[in-house]
C-alpha cells in the first residue's frame, strides 16, 4: 500500500522469464522532472515546494485561514448539463422578458374606474336584479332600497356592490396584464413584493371586513341572529367564532391561493428567498460553511483523523498542489473499499505527507499549463458559448469544457489547417489527460507529427520519435501479442486498411500464414526486412522456414506455410501488396528501429492498459509520409484491440490523434464505437472528411458522441455536420405585404395622395406565427457564418445525456 502498486517496472510485454532482462520494461521518464515550479492557472497559484523533510503533524488552521489550493479544492462544483464548466458555476438569470406596453393595462384600469362610478351612481340597468330577488322585492322601490329597509338589508345589499366591484376589478387585471406589468418592473423581487402586497392587501381587506365599509361580518352574525339572540351563552359563543372564522377563511383564502402563500412558506422553511428556485448551488459546498473537502470529511469520518489532519495541514500550508489533492483522494477511494489497507494508507500519509502515492515518474504537475484545468472534477476549460441567438439563452457565456465523460463517446474534430484544431482542443486535451494520469486515473497515448506541438519531452513518460537514432524507445509493429492471427489482424489492418480493393481479412490471413511459422521456428515475430522478403516470397527465406519447421515437427505450422505457397502468385494474393507497404518501412532512416530481437527496445500499446501512462508517439511526416499513415492506422487498429481486450478497465485510456488523414477504415470505425463500453476513448483531428473513404461518412459521424467543427469548412462537409446533427422545432414569423384597394372615390384619391406623397403603394401587414422544423445548423452557416477562433461542438456523455450544437468561442 506505501505506492498502491504504482512503483517498479512496468513490463509492457508480459512476463519475462526468471534472469532474462526486461526489455519490454518502460524506463525513467523522457526527462528530467522541471527545476522550477510549474506554471498554473490564474485561478490555481503555483503552490510551494514540498519540504525534504516530513513535516511535524500540525492541527487544524483555524477558521478564515485559507490558502490558493485549499480555496480551489472547496469550491463549489454544482452538478450541470454536459459540457458546462462546473467550477464555481452560476446558472444564468433568466431572460427579461420585452418591456411590456402600458397601454393596455391603462385602459383597463380608467375602464374599471368608469365602470365604478356608474355601478356607485347606479346607472347600469338590471345589475342589482339578483340581490333584490334575494332580499324581496318588497324592500325596493323604482330600483333603490326603501328607506324603512332592514339593517340586514341594506349591509347585504353594501356587500353586494363591493364584491361586485372587485370582481370587475380582478377581470380588469387579468385582461390587462396587470401582473405581468409588475413581474417585469419588479425583475427578481417579483415573488417578494407579491407576498408582501398580498399579505398587506389582506390585512386591510380583513381590517375592513369588521368594519361597516365592508359589512361582511354583519351580514354573517345578521344570519346567525337567531343562535346570537337565543339566550345560550354556548350557541352564542359558538356563533359569533364562526362568523369570525368565516369572514377570514373568505378574505384571506382567494388571496393567499392567488399569491402562493403555500410555496412561500416552504421556501422561507428552506431557508431561501420565496420564489428563488432549488438549483444545485442550494446543495454546493459553500466555502463558509458545512464539511470543507480541504479538511477531508470522509477521512475523518472513517476514522482515519490522524491522516485527514495531516492532509488538512499540508494543504492549508501549500504543500499540496491540485494535483496532489486528487491523487490522494483517488488512493482513499481504492482504500476505503478494502479494509485491510485502510492502516497502510494511513501510514503512508503520515510518513510522506503531500509526497504520498507519487506517481512512478516523480512529477506532481506538467512542466507547463496552456489551458484552465480541474483535477477534480477532470475537466479542461476549451472556451465559452458565445451569446448568438443560436445557442439557447441558458447556455450564452457559460463556460464550456471537455472531461472524460465525454471523450469517453470519442471527439472528432473537423477543419483546415491553422483554425486551431492543435492549440485550442488537441493540446490541452493532451494536458488534461496528463493531469489525470499523475492521479492515477487515465493513461494517455498522443500521436501526432514530429514537433506538432503536443508538448514538451518532459510531460511524457515515454516518448517514442520513429526514425530518430536518438530515441530511447522502438514502436513494436505486433502490439506485444503472442497471438499470430491477432497480430496480423492489426497489421493488416495498419498495411492495407485504406485500399478498398483488399479485403482486410484476406490480409490478416496471408500474414498470419507467416508470421504463425516464424515465431514457432525463431520464438519471435519476424522484423520488417524478413517480413518482407516473406511477403515477396524470397526462396531462400522460405526454404530455410520449411526446413526448420519440419526438423522441428510442427506439421500444424508447416500445413500454414504450405497454404501460403500455394496461393503465392494468384490474382487474389494480397501478399503482393502487402510486400509494397511494408517497403515503405524498410527504409535506412528505419534501420533496427523495428526490430524484434535481442537487442530491439519496443514499447508495447498493452502498457497503457495496465499502468497510468503518459505516451507520445513522433511520426515522420516530413520525410515519409506513407510510412507515417500506415503507422497512424497502425497504432489505431492496436488502440482498439488493446482496450477491448484488457481486463481491468479502471483506467481511462484515451488516443489522441493529431492527424488522422486516411487512418480511419471500416474496423476502426467499428473499434472506436465499442470504445465507450471499455471505459476508453479518441480524439481525431481531420482536415476534411474527404480524408475518409466516402462510405464511411455517415458511419463515422455515428461512431462519434463528440463532433466539432472549425471554420473554413467546405458546404460538402456541413452537409454531412448538418444531417447528423438533425432538425429541431422553431417558430417562424413571417409577414406578407398585401396591396390595399379602395372601392370609394374619396378613399381612392386619398390612398393616391399619400403615393404620390412616400412614394410607396399603399398595402397592409399580414403576419403569421407557426412551428416548422428546420435544421440546428445548415451546411452554408457552417461553411460561411462561423467566425474566426469559434467552433461549433456538439458532445455526448457515455451515461447518455447530450448537449446539442452550440457555438463556441476557443479560449486562447
Amino acid at each position: 500500500m506505501d505506492n498502491d502498486g504504482t512503483h517498479g517496472a512496468w513490463d509492457t510485454r508480459g512476463a519475462q522469464p526468471p534472469g532474462a532482462r526486461a526489455e519490454g520494461s518502460v524506463p525513467r521518464p523522457a526527462g528530467p522532472p522541471p527545476a522550477a515550479p510549474p506554471a498554473y492557472p490564474p485561478t490555481v497559484p503555483p503552490p510551494a515546494r514540498p519540504p525534504a523533510a516530513p513535516q511535524p503533524l500540525v492541527h487544524t488552521p483555524a477558521p478564515g485561514t485559507a490558502s490558493p489550493t485549499a480555496d480551489w479544492f472547496n469550491a463549489p462544483r454544482p452538478e450541470a448539463a454536459p459540457g458546462v464548466w462546473r467550477y464555481g458555476f452560476t446558472p444564468r438569470p433568466a431572460e427579461r422578458p420585452p418591456r411590456p406596453s402600458l397601454v393596455g393595462p391603462a385602459a383597463t384600469l380608467i375602464l374599471w374606474l368608469l365602470l365604478w362610478l356608474l355601478l356607485s351612481a347606479r346607472a347600469v340597468p338590471y345589475v342589482f336584479k339578483p340581490i333584490e330577488i334575494i332580499t324581496g322585492p318588497k324592500w325596493w322601490v323604482l330600483g333603490g332600497l326603501r328607506e324603512d329597509a332592514p339593517g340586514l338589508v341594506v349591509d347585504s345589499t353594501t356587500l353586494y356592490y363591493e364584491v361586485l366591484v372587485l370582481i370587475l376589478g380582478f377581470y380588469a387585471a387579468r385582461l390587462g396584464g396587470w401582473a405581468h406589468v409588475l413581474r417585469y418592473f419588479a425583475g427578481e423581487r417579483y415573488e417578494r413584493l407579491r407576498l408582501t402586497l398580498s399579505v398587506a392587501a389582506a390585512v386591510v381587506l380583513l381590517w375592513l371586513a369588521w368594519t361597516p365599509k365592508v359589512p361582511l361580518l354583519l351580514v354573517l352574525m345578521g344570519s346567525a341572529q337567531g343562535w346570537l339572540l337565543s339566550g345560550d351563552q354556548l350557541k352564542a359563543t359558538v356563533a359569533a367564532y364562526t362568523c369570525y372564522a368565516l369572514t377570514t377563511a373568505i378574505v384571506v383564502w382567494p388571496i393567499a391561493r392567488a399569491a402562493h402563500w403555500g410555496d412561500a412558506l416552504r421556501d422561507l422553511r428552506a431557508g431561501r428567498a420565496p420564489g428563488r428556485p432549488q438549483d444545485a448551488n442550494d446543495t454546493a459546498p459553500a466555502p463558509a460553511d458545512g464539511p470543507l473537502r480541504a479538511q477531508w470529511p470522509e477521512l475523518r469520518a472513517a476514522g482515519s483523523a490522524d491522516a485527514a489532519e495531516a492532509l488538512t495541514a499540508a494543504v492549508y500550508a501549500g504543500r499540496m498542489n491540485d494535483v496532489d489533492c486528487v491523487r490522494v483522494g483517488h488512493a482513499w477511494t481504492g482504500a476505503r473499499g478494502r479494509p485491510d489497507r485502510l492502516a497502510s494508507f494511513t501510514e503512508t500519509v503520515l510518513r510522506k505527507g503531500a509526497d504520498a502515492f507519487l506517481h512512478p515518474s516523480g512529477l506532481r504537475d506538467v512542466p507547463r499549463r496552456t489551458a484552465t484545468h480541474d483535477p477534480l472534477t477532470g475537466q479542461v476549460r476549451i472556451g465559452e458559448c458565445a451569446d448568438d441567438p443560436r445557442n439557447p439563452y441558458p447556455r450564452r457565456g457559460s463556460g464550456l469544457a471537455l472531461e472524460p465523460a465525454s471523450l469517453g463517446t470519442s471527439l472528432l474534430a473537423v477543419g483546415p489547417p491553422g483554425s486551431g484544431k492543435t492549440d485550442r482542443i488537441v493540446r490541452p486535451v493532451v494536458e488534461a489527460l496528463a493531469l489525470r494520469a499523475l492521479t492515477g486515473q487515465a493513461a494517455v497515448l498522443a500521436v501526432g507529427g514530429a514537433g506538432g506541438g503536443l508538448g514538451p519531452d518532459d510531460a511524457y513518460d515515454v516518448v517514442i520519435r520513429i526514425g530518430d537514432p536518438a530515441s530511447l524507445h522502438d514502436f513494436d509493429l505486433y502490439g506485444g501479442t503472442t497471438d499470430p492471427d491477432e497480430a496480423a489482424a492489426a497489421l493488416a489492418e495498419g498495411l492495407a486498411g485504406d485500399i478498398p480493393a483488399l479485403e482486410t481479412r484476406r490480409a490478416a490471413t496471408a500474414l498470419g500464414q507467416l508470421l504463425g511459422p516464424f515465431r514457432t521456428v525463431h520464438g519471435r515475430f519476424p522484423s520488417v526486412p524478413e517480413l518482407r522478403e516473406l511477403l515477396e516470397g524470397s526462396a531462400a527465406a522460405l526454404g530455410a522456414l520449411r526446413q526448420a519447421l519440419e526438423a522441428g515437427g510442427h506439421q500444424a505450422m508447416l500445413r500454414e506455410l504450405e497454404a501460403r505457397a500455394r496461393q503465392a502468385g494468384g490474382g487474389a494474393d494480397p501478399a503482393a501488396v502487402l510486400a509494397d507497404r511494408i517497403a515503405t518501412l524498410d527504409r535506412p532512416a528505419f534501420a533496427g528501429f523495428f526490430a524484434t530481437g535481442e537487442d530491439a527496445r519496443p514499447f508495447s500499446l498493452r502498457s497503457l492498459g495496465r499502468h497510468p501512462l503518459r505516451v507520445r508517439i513522433d511520426l515522420p511526416e516530413r520525410g515519409h509520409a506513407e510510412a507515417s499513415r500506415i503507422l497512424a492506422r497502425l497504432v489505431l487498429a492496436q488502440f482498439n484491440a488493446v482496450t477491448a481486450a484488457r481486463t481491468d478497465r479502471s483506467l481511462f485510456v484515451c488516443l489522441v490523434l493529431d492527424d488522422a488523414t486516411h487512418t480511419v477504415t471500416a474496423d476502426t470505425v467499428r473499434g472506436i464505437r465499442r470504445l465507450r463500453s471499455v471505459n476508453a476513448g479518441a480524439v481525431l483531428a481531420l482536415r476534411t472528411l474527404d480524408d475518409v473513404p466516402e462510405g464511411l461518412h455517415t458511419a463515422l459521424l455515428g461512431a462519434f458522441g463528440c463532433a466539432m467543427v472549425f471554420p473554413g469548412l467546405t458546404t460538402w462537409d456541413g452537409k454531412r455536420f448538418a444531417e447528423a446533427w438533425g432538425k429541431e422545432w422553431v417558430e417562424v414569423r413571417e409577414v406578407a405585404q398585401h396591396g390595399v384597394f379602395a372601392d370609394q372615390p374619396l378613399t381612392r384619391a386619398l390612398h393616391s395622395l399619400r403615393k404620390m406623397a412616400t412614394g410607396k403603394a399603399v398595402t397592409t401587414d399580414a403576419v403569421t406565427v407557426r412551428q416548422v422544423e428546420r435544421e440546428r445548423w445548415s451546411a452554408s452557416a457552417l461553411a460561411y457564418e462561423l467566425p474566426h477562433g469559434h467552433a461549433v461542438l456538439s458532445l455526448t456523455t457515455v451515461d447518455g445525456a447530450h448537449m446539442p450544437p452550440l457555438l463556441v468561442r476557443l479560449a486562447g
